[in-house]
């Protein structure tokens, strides 16, 4: 066994047995490659005013209420469980965070109303063009703008429920199992979902999976599909405001 496997083993035998505060800092430190790992790949997606510091102060009550949590009697994984509980740590700490600014929050109010105008005529999903235009803004200004006014919708549907211990880091510990009637509205909301995303172009749909489930980011999808990161961008909002209807909770006009 090597020492940093033997180390391992013996704050993890500290920890069990006497809840060791030293062990306890000994293995936060083992595991803070999974902390650095998830905001990495959760910031890369994320508004450019969310504080990655704050992010990592999610991350780290994640993996601390991991150690606190994890029965060793079941057959899983210390790295799997920690991941889920760090990934639902920071996705709870972002929606509970005001981290839209007042001027972002008012261009997507003008936004809003110009996509449910152009609906409303049109019959027909809004386009990225058109929204520029009727708002007077660049279309890389409205791409933005909707990527981030949406994110937070976007974070609680890839994250699968929100903090009422239906999210996938409170789902692993199944400490309280969903109710029949929770379990066949949580099937209709993905099987919904799905329905929205088989609407959107190819290339929209290769977009939207891989960065909300392979988790690429922007510019790694670039390289992948020999696009712009800015191209790219559009593709993605382009996606985003056909989900605007669903991801808000509103009917569709077409």
């Amino acid at each position: 066994m090597e020492k940093s496997e033997a180390l391992e083993s013996i704050c993890w035998e500290r920890w069990i047995q006497s809840r060791d505060r030293k062990a306890a800092n000994c293995l936060l430190e083992i595991y803070m490659p999974l902390v650095t790992y998830h905001v990495q790949r959760i910031s890369a997606g994320l508004p450019r005013n969310v504080d990655r510091e704050e992010l990592q102060s999610f991350a780290l009550l994640g993996l601390y209420d991991a150690l606190e949590k994890f029965d060793h009697n079941r057959d899983l994984k210390f790295d799997t469980y920690a991941s889920f509980r760090i990934r639902g740590a920071i996705l709870d700490g972002l929606r509970k965070a005001d981290w839209m600014p007042r001027s972002m929050r008012e261009k997507s109010k003008r936004i809003e109303k110009a996509v449910e105008k152009i609906e409303q005529n049109q019959m027909r999903s809004a386009t990225l063009e058109e929204v520029a235009k009727l708002c007077k803004m660049t279309v890389n200004e409205v791409s933005q703008v909707v990527s981030e006014s949406l994110f937070s919708n976007l974070l609680s549907l890839d994250d699968g429920g929100s903090d009422n211990g239906e999210s996938g880091a409170n789902a692993i510990e199944d400490t309280r199992s969903d109710s029949p009637e929770e379990h066949v509205l949580e099937e209709e909301r993905h099987a919904q979902l799905a329905k929205e995303i088989d609407k959107l172009s190819e290339k929209e749909r290769l977009v939207v999976s891989l960065f909300y489930y392979e988790e690429l980011t922007l510019t790694e999808i670039g390289h992948v599909l020999n696009l712009s990161t800015s191209r790219i961008s559009q593709i993605h909002s382009k996606a985003l405001l056909k989900l605007r209807n669903y991801l808000t909770g509103k009917e569709h006009y077409a």
